[in-house]
C-alpha cells in the first residue's frame, strides 16, 4: 500500500490515510481481501505516531471498509466501489460548492472562475 502524507494539507494525518485508502479502492490499487499492513508497520513506514495509524484504522473499520481478524491483522472488505466512488463524488461537490460561494463573495465571476480551474488544471497536468 502506497501513501503519501502531505504537510500542507488541511486533512489530519489519519484522514489522509483513510482518503488513500479509499482512492485506492476506488482506482483498483486495493483490492478486496488485501492485507493491510500492521498498525504498527504502517506508523514506521509513514515516520507517524501509532496512534494516528490506530484511529485511521478505526474509522476504516466505522466505514466498514476494512475488518481485522484478531492475531492476524486487518483486512479490505468486500465494498460497492461504485457507492464508495459516489460518496466521494458528493463530498466534493460539496467542497466546490463552498469554494463557488466563498468567490462569488468576493465578486469573482463565473468566467474567472472556468479560468482560474483551466489554470490550476493546466498546472497540474505538467507535474
Amino acid at each position: 500500500m502506497y501513501i503519501i502524507l502531505k504537510e500542507d494539507s488541511n486533512l489530519p494525518i489519519y484522514e489522509q490515510i483513510v482518503k488513500a485508502v479509499k482512492e485506492g479502492l476506488i482506482g483498483g490499487t486495493i483490492t478486496p481481501g488485501e492485507m493491510l499492513p500492521s498498525i504498527r508497520s504502517l506508523a514506521r513506514d509513514l515516520q507517524i505516531s501509532v496512534i494516528t495509524t490506530k484511529r485511521a484504522y478505526e474509522e476504516l473499520e466505522k466505514e466498514k471498509l476494512i475488518y481485522s481478524v484478531p492475531g492476524k491483522g486487518f483486512y479490505i472488505k468486500e465494498t460497492n466501489q461504485e457507492f464508495l466512488r459516489e460518496q466521494q463524488l458528493k463530498k466534493l461537490e460539496d467542497r466546490l460548492s463552498g469554494w463557488i460561494d466563498e468567490a462569488r463573495g468576493l465578486g469573482v465571476t463565473e468566467e474567472e472562475m472556468h479560468a482560474m480551474l483551466d489554470v490550476l488544471c493546466e498546472g497540474r497536468k505538467q507535474q
